[in-house]
């Protein structure tokens, strides 16, 4: 919790994570944790998507932070507004919902699919969080669709496009971890720093048109020690 990782990243596409959580309870050997944002950075530009710091949830109110190059950007409110960058030329932001859930896209790149929730009482309650009333753990969950990605993609999750590919995660044991935090870690949610990091802001000589498969990361009931992330 409270740290940054790469989740992916290319010679022209960098996606750090920064991890909100709770300290691990009595006999578990790891925190809970939840990704309150992510910052996109793409060609030239720094996109930032996050979550505010919630004590009561209204599902009703926007919670949803959006910047580009530390500047916020205004999305109209209500389901289906849209809001096109003048600066960054292909970047395209759409409400899903009237509140708190959005698509982001840069054409011919990527689509990321982003929603604010909460952790309610009853998922506290199951997965014992001991969530308390002056912060409910708002937390983005999201969906990466990728049209443009080279063999040399990595990155937590970029990792598994890349060629060759095999996971180390044992899948049937109660608490499945990939590891790597020596190579993924990050100094910021903008910092492009971690080991394996290959962010230079310039085009890539990518598999361009490939049908990538869609990942979705989430906190739902099989998250309950963490974030899951399925192809």
């Amino acid at each position: 919790k409270d740290r940054d990782f790469c989740l992916v990243s290319e010679t022209n596409l960098h996606i750090n994570g920064h991890f909100i959580g709770k300290s691990k309870n009595q006999g578990l050997k790891r925190d809970f944790t939840w990704v309150q944002s992510i910052g996109v950075q793409f060609d030239s530009h720094k996109l930032y998507l996050g979550a505010n710091k919630v004590a009561k949830w209204d599902d009703a109110r926007d919670e949803l932070s959006l910047l580009l190059d530390d500047q916020p950007i205004v999305l109209q409110p209500g389901r289906g507004a849209d809001w096109e960058s003048a600066s960054a030329p292909g970047l395209k932001i759409s409400r899903l919902q009237d509140a708190n859930s959005v698509t982001v896209e840069v054409a011919e790149s990527f689509v990321i699919t982003a929603r604010v929730v909460p952790i309610t009482a009853e998922e506290s309650r199951i997965h014992k969080y001991e969530i308390t009333e002056d912060d409910c753990f708002a937390h983005l969950e999201l969906n990466f669709k990728f049209f443009a990605l080279s063999p040399q993609v990595t990155g937590v999750l970029g990792q598994t496009y890349s060629a060759g590919f095999k996971s180390p995660v044992k899948v049937g044991v109660a608490m499945p971890i990939m590891g790597g935090e020596d190579k993924f870690a990050a100094s910021d949610l903008f910092s492009a720093d971690c080991k394996v990091a290959r962010f230079a802001g310039r085009a890539i000589e990518s598999v361009a048109g490939h049908n990538f498969p869609e990942v979705a990361c989430g906190s739902g009931s099989a998250a309950g020690r963490g974030i899951v992330c399925r192809k």
